[in-house]
């Protein structure tokens, strides 16, 4: 055991789990989160992906955590997607070895009834994603009372993909009196706000900031005519299968992710696979199981799918786009270079995504360095539907139907059809006879208008 955990004064129990897993000393987080989530406080921690976040908060959590046998949950940590709850309750399970600590992982896309029975046995710590537990809790399977500890992991990817409101629902659900504990990569306005509305007076600790650049990870860009000039110059790449050993892709969108595939997947259908939230579960933790254990040499992915994900000995990031918010490239780098090795990334980037490169380089205050385009990468002419050129107003016929010249059936009206209808005769008639007094006793006002 290394001087540096013993410093914790850690239960035997913790003690050896951590001998079992190797941890020597803890990582810049874990250290400074600890005494801060063990006091009770409310706690946001901004840290990279890859820096040992779940450890951070569940060393002190798993610390304090006494033996009881009530069925209703007592921690409650919630992820952003499927893949990520099973990642956390198996790491839950590992720091926990020598503990008895119940833990139930519930995520949507499986049978809600085998969660509902999975729940109903009774659990210590649940660990979720927001709609699936939103869902137990209505019907009750699920009862959220009991919560003395809410953790909000990868929140910035939550709100990227519209858990707000369900977010808003949970909170609403749990007691108030309770410790609130966020982990994110980034700190955005949707955050903030969050942060003023449902916690008290928290403290902030902020480690390896986004726009920090990494010191052991190589960055090249090329810049590319389109999309389809970028799949020829990654095809180009990934056939030097010494070098590019494993190349974790990233692209923008899911649509990006499927097009690209379906491409490359003809020369590389053996050796790639692909993961965004459109994919099935199975299919999408076999992609990921075959990507770890070196069987499939490439993993096409969007941001959200890939964050949190603890892939070891990646060789290259490739950035087949150029991701629209700065901090999204560091997130992405990161997943290179680990553990103290070389990492390299390359970027691609088109005429239109040099503003957001642009963004990036300011961000680390670091110029990408431009590699030469090969000259045996064809150009390709083809354009995506995104890239094709609008069509402006101009060939909206509806909006733009020329003045046509009119013929004797547009006559105009006839003179008695232009008069203002004044209302009925007779009582403009009385109107006129019985005025009222301009002002209150001026009688001759009348008498000189009669």
């Amino acid at each position: 055991m290394s001087a540096s955990f013993e410093k914790f004064r850690l239960s035997k129990q913790l003690n050896f789990a951590i001998d079992d897993l190797g941890f020597t000393q803890p990582t810049p987080i874990q250290e400074a989160s600890f005494s801060v989530i063990l006091s009770g406080k409310d706690v946001v921690g901004i840290a990279q992906t890859g820096t040992g976040k779940t450890f951070a908060y569940m060393l002190p959590i798993l610390e304090e955590l006494k033996f009881s046998k009530q069925n209703n949950p007592r921690i409650l940590i919630l992820v952003p997607t499927r893949e990520l709850v099973l990642q956390v309750v198996e790491n839950i399970e590992s720091f926990s070895s020598y503990m008895n600590v119940r833990v139930v992982g519930v995520y949507g896309g499986a049978n809600i009834n085998t969660q509902k029975q999975a729940v109903a046995q009774g659990c210590d710590v649940v660990v979720a994603t927001p709609g699936r537990l939103y869902d137990l809790s209505l019907s009750r399977a699920l009862k959220l009372k009991g919560i003395k500890k809410l953790v909000i992991d990868e929140v910035d990817v939550m709100l990227d993909l519209g858990f707000r409101f369900q977010l808003t629902n949970i909170f609403e659900l749990l007691p108030e009196r309770r410790q609130n504990i966020m982990f994110s990569a980034t700190m955005i306005d949707e955050i903030d706000a969050m942060i003023n509305n449902f916690f008290i007076s928290p403290e902030k600790i902020s480690i390896a900031v986004s726009g920090t650049p990494l010191d052991n990870i190589v960055q090249q860009c090329y810049q590319v005519k389109n999309f389809y000039t970028k799949v020829n110059l990654l095809a180009h790449l990934l056939r030097d299968r010494e070098e590019f050993v494993k190349v974790l892709v990233f692209v923008a969108n899911k649509k990006s992710a499927d097009r690209l595939f379906e491409v490359l997947k003809e020369e590389f259908d053996t050796e790639m696979g692909v993961i965004h939230s459109n994919k099935s579960q199975n299919y999408r933790i076999r992609s990921i199981e075959q990507f770890d254990n070196g069987k499939n040499r490439v993993l096409v992915s969007t941001d959200v799918m890939a964050r949190g994900l603890d892939l070891d000995r990646i060789s290259h990031v490739i950035n087949f786009d150029t991701p629209t918010f700065p901090e999204n490239y560091m997130h992405r780098i990161g997943r290179t270079g680990r553990a103290e090795e070389e990492g390299k990334s390359i970027l691609f980037y088109t005429k239109g995504e040099k503003e957001s490169k642009e963004g990036i380089e300011k961000l680390m205050d670091y110029k990408i360095p431009k590699i030469p385009f090969p000259k045996e990468v064809e150009y390709a002419k083809e354009l995506t539907p995104e890239e094709r050129p609008e069509e402006g107003e101009s060939k909206n016929y509806n909006r733009n139907i020329k003045t046509e010249k009119r013929g004797a059936g547009f006559h105009e009206k006839k003179e008695k059809n232009k008069k203002i209808n004044q209302g009925g005769s007779y009582k403009r008639e009385i109107k006129k006879k019985y005025k009222k007094n301009k002002t209150r006793g001026d009688k001759n006002f009348n008498r000189r208008n009669k």
